[in-house]
């Protein structure tokens, strides 16, 4: 099979282009036959050698067709995604035309949709709803803040949030980038800098107010900054190479830092796929309750290019890669 190697860390000249054996069939795994994935900034830094680990395909992420299942668990030919699971930092992962996932990090995705648009939902949906359902427990009539809300995460999370009646106020680094966020129905857009508390909604006795950072800033800031009834939840590495993942669990007072978004706390230490509704987002999806359109789609051949879009902040949203 084509695959995509890394073959040492640096530029964009490690991916590398090569041909190795189809993954095997495995019990409690699943090889599936990848149609499409996203690219994402932590491929990016497994790239640099800045992320904690890295296999030589790397890729966290995939849609595509069940090849074999030993165990019986997807029937041959099913429409599945998969992330996490250790794919493309323990295990080889997505830039392949095959990869073999554990089974627990499998879902069925049935839908219509283009591979492009479906490449879309995997890890940006599944952060964007935990974090907002599950670590933030948003709900109607709440106020969110989202820093960093142009980037694929933040546009995702945006329309999650929205879509659920909650209040949504945006930040971003670029005054260019206002009228995107005025579409998507922001209540109030705010130019992100130095100082996040021209930011923070007017906190009163009544007001539920989360913040949701997909900004790398050295910390998030505390809830109390956004009222007393408040969390804060902040995930990814946009915009520094030093940032890690920080998710604050809703089901425990721990907040834990990992360069894993398989990790949310020591309490919790596998990540429940099963419980992120991907069958129910692309239903949304297709409906176009949600939005969830590539920004730009490349060929297989031209995952350098990717990296490269990527590297210089290029994106303006989710970028995927269609075999």
């Amino acid at each position: 099979m084509r695959v995509v190697v890394l073959e040492k860390f640096g530029r964009l000249d490690s991916l590398v282009h090569k041909e190795i054996p189809d993954p095997k069939p495995k019990a409690g795994h699943v090889v599936i036959e990848i149609k499409a994935f996203g690219i994402n900034h932590a491929e990016m830094h497994m790239r640099r050698g800045e992320w904690a680990e890295a296999a030589k395909v790397i890729g966290i992420e995939c849609v595509g067709l069940v090849k074999s299942c030993p165990g019986g668990e997807f029937p041959i030919g099913a429409k599945v995604a998969a992330l996490m699971g250790g794919l493309g930092r323990t295990i080889n992962g997505s830039y392949a035309e095959y990869t073999r996932a554990p089974v627990s990090n499998v879902a069925l995705i049935e839908s219509d949709l283009p591979w492009a648009e479906l490449a879309v939902i995997p890890e940006t949906c599944a952060t964007a709803w935990t974090c907002l359902f599950r670590n933030l427990e948003i709900t109607k009539s709440q106020t969110l803040v989202i820093r960093g809300a142009t980037s694929s995460f933040g546009q995702a999370a945006f329309n999650m949030a929205a879509n659920s009646s909650a209040r949504v106020i945006a930040t971003t680094r670029s005054q260019q980038r206002f009228a995107m966020l005025q579409e998507l129905s922001a209540e109030r857009v705010e130019l992100e800098g130095p100082g996040f508390p021209s930011a923070s909604p007017k906190p009163n006795n009544s007001m539920q107010c989360s913040i949701l950072s997909a900004t790398a800033q050295s910390s998030t800031p505390s809830p109390c900054s956004a009222g007393a009834a408040a969390r804060a939840s902040q995930v990814g590495w946009a915009g520094s190479r030093r940032s890690r993942t920080s998710i604050r669990c809703c089901k425990c007072p721990a907040a834990s830092t990992s360069p894993s978004s398989a990790v949310l706390c020591s309490a919790h230490p596998v990540f429940p796929l099963s419980d992120v509704p991907l069958q129910e987002i692309a239903r949304e999806v297709a409906a176009r309750r949600l939005k969830a359109k590539p920004a730009r789609v490349f060929r297989f051949e031209e995952i350098r290019e990717a990296h490269r879009a990527m590297e210089a902040n290029e994106a303006g949203g989710k970028m995927v890669v269609v075999l």
